[in-house]
């Protein structure tokens, strides 16, 4: 990876970014001492998150899905910022949110509903997110959006599909990812940088606690590619240090 840029008076915005590999972010990014705006749905959860951080911390009332909050964050932002640095697309949702573990749908047996609900979050708030904000970042100096995605997305990478992969969860990253790389196509040769970052298999309420990594060693990816410096990729998705095939 590349040299990072200089961080001072930027402004990041976290999705999800209450809990989880979300919070872990916020804590990274305010660490290297950005402005992070902690996007959650609910102003309790947001408020006690950013309390539990140093830094400066803000929490914004943020649920993806509803166009009418993306809208008021992304006046807020223009109000008091002026422009927008960093865009973290974390919030997601899986599989296991709307079925219990032991009842996880087969390909054959998941509904128009069930993609409907998860897409809803993983993929077409990531639209709603890029069209409210791409303005704002195209007003920083340095502009870098990082969408959290998953190795699960991948259709090429070993070991993408150990276990039980879920259709849905799993074809919501490649869309994604998918995304991602068309974004990047059409801002090639601009200042802005957008790639995703897959945070591995993380222990987290997200899977019910059932990862090998740390939040913080989730995060590390999606830092690293939120303060990118100009000599850094753009339309990939990193684990790590290590660049997907996916």
């Amino acid at each position: 990876m590349t040299t990072s840029i200089l961080r001072a008076g930027r402004v990041a915005l976290v999705t999800g970014g209450n809990k989880g590999i979300g919070l872990a972010i916020v804590r990274g990014l305010a660490m290297q001492g950005l402005t992070v705006l902690l996007g959650a749905r609910s102003q309790t959860a947001g408020r006690t998150a950013a309390e539990s951080l140093e830094g400066d911390v803000r929490p914004v009332l943020l649920d993806v899905t509803n166009q009418d909050q993306v809208d008021a964050v992304a006046a807020m932002v223009e109000t008091e910022f002026g422009k927008l640095d960093v865009l973290v697309n974390n919030a997601g949702v899986n599989t296991l949110t709307f079925h219990s573990m032991d009842q996880l749908p087969k390909p054959t047996e998941e509904t128009v509903e069930d993609i409907r609900n998860v897409y809803e979050v993983n993929v077409f708030a990531v639209v709603r997110m890029m069209n409210a904000f791409l303005p704002l970042l195209m007003k920083a100096d340095v502009p870098r959006v990082v969408n959290v995605t998953s190795k699960r997305g991948s259709l090429g990478e070993a070991g993408a599909w150990v276990g039980e992969p879920s259709m849905v969860y799993s074809s919501s990253k490649t869309a994604l990812n998918a995304l991602t790389a068309h974004y990047a196509r059409e801002f090639a040769g601009t200042k802005l940088k957008i790639n995703g970052a897959a945070p591995g298999h993380v222990a987290t309420a997200f899977n019910n606690f059932r990862g090998t990594r740390t939040p913080d060693e989730g995060a590390t990816v999606a830092v690293r590619l939120a303060t990118l410096g100009p000599d850094g990729p753009t339309g990939t998705v990193y684990e790590d240090d290590v660049r997907l095939a996916w």
